[in-house]
């Protein structure tokens, strides 16, 4: 399972900016809306020390971090759901990622045109999510409508449908996101090829002045109230920065942080955010020569994280030999491990924890 998320917003927050940043893509980000006028997708590894340092105690050829996947939308506008702008193409794009990352304009710039008259945050965001909840409304009141006749004929498929639907579409009508509606995954399930955009994980990203990093501003600070406030997890960073750290050294990259009195950059806590977004975890192996992070939905089992490998490790799964990362980093080599009896013997029904380091075994 790898983490698809797409970068949304108005135009001129600084999508592609960030993205630019990110996956090194040298998208181009021209000052002018529907600058992005394509879907760009960039791969991004997710920063992890843990898998640095199984690498120093193993001394592998390779080391692979896993990776995020991030796809930079085209700019919404007002009306998108009608297919103003781009709309039809921003909200196509939409239903195919599994996380949202909402980049919000907090920056102030004269020569970076705005969408409205002036820098206002939580204006910004209630339109993008206005746009995405009529779009969904008007999914689901055709689908509503669709089956209503079904529904009160006596069809019994057809009337659970039709209750969840009103659910979600009361939800919907009430001004609330159509994750909100309470359904159950497996609820969710019974609807099919339903996919709704506000049904999927946001994270705000706040896209700040250099000023805002060391001291946010009012708007800044009123932001993230606002965030909090619906529950939704929000980062701060500035832009500008990011792009600017990007081209830098290691030794430079951390002149520069020092002098801004940042202990790290903020694409990393994006990355790590929009991952626990998902509800991933990452598990390791260390197999000849190569040292591997990978990534598992929580609550994986032994089976299903072998698969992730190869499609054979599930199919022909016999065991799995476990053992902590924090166990590794204690004991300083695998021997040790195994003579202080912290490597373990999973099964079939053994959950995958976070920071676990495996040796599947199989036979096909």
């Amino acid at each position: 399972m790898s983490l698809n998320c797409g970068i949304v917003g108005l135009p001129n927050v600084g999508k592609s900016t960030l993205f630019n940043a990110m996956t090194a893509a040298h998208v181009p980000a021209e000052n002018y809306p529907f600058c992005t006028k394509d879907q760009n997708t960039g791969m991004v590894a997710v920063p992890d020390d843990r898998l640095e340092n199984i690498a120093k105690i193993f001394k592998p050829e390779r080391v692979v971090p896993t990776q995020v996947e991030f796809v930079d939308i085209a700019g919404l506008v007002e009306g998108a759901h009608k297919g103003e702008g781009l709309g039809n193409q921003f909200l196509g794009h939409i239903r195919n990622v599994d996380a949202i990352a909402h980049v919000v304009r907090c920056f102030d710039a004269p020569n970076v045109v705005h969408s409205y008259e002036q820098v206002d945050p939580i204006h910004d965001i209630e339109i993008v999510e206005t746009e995405l909840a009529l779009a969904d409304l008007e999914m689901v009141v055709k689908r509503f409508d669709k089956i209503a006749h079904a529904a009160r004929t006596g069809c019994k498929d057809s009337k659970r449908e039709f209750l969840l639907l009103e659910k979600i579409k009361n939800t919907l009508e009430s001004g609330e996101p159509a994750i909100k509606a309470g359904l159950s995954e497996l609820e969710w399930g019974e609807l099919g090829d339903l996919v709704l955009l506000t049904n999927k994980p946001v994270i705000y990203i706040l896209n700040v002045n250099e000023t805002d990093v060391k001291q946010p501003s009012e708007t800044v600070i009123r932001t993230i109230d606002y965030a909090k406030g619906k529950g939704i997890p929000a980062i701060e960073l500035c832009g500008s920065i990011e792009a600017e750290l990007g081209d830098l050294s290691a030794e430079e990259r951390r002149e520069f942080l020092d002098d801004l009195g940042l202990s790290e950059l903020g694409l990393p806590r994006l990355i790590h955010a929009t991952y626990t977004l998902l509800n991933l975890i990452t598990f390791f192996t260390k197999d000849g020569p190569e040292a591997r992070a990978w990534t598992v939905a929580a609550g994986s089992k032994a089976p299903q994280a072998a698969g992730k490998i190869h499609t054979d490790f599930e199919r022909g799964f016999i065991r799995a030999d476990v053992y902590s990362y924090d166990d590794l980093i204690k004991s300083g080599d695998e021997h040790k491990i195994r003579e202080q009896g912290h490597l373990r013997t999973e099964g079939h029904d053994y959950v995958v924890n976070d920071g676990d380091v495996i040796h599947f075994k199989f036979n096909v």
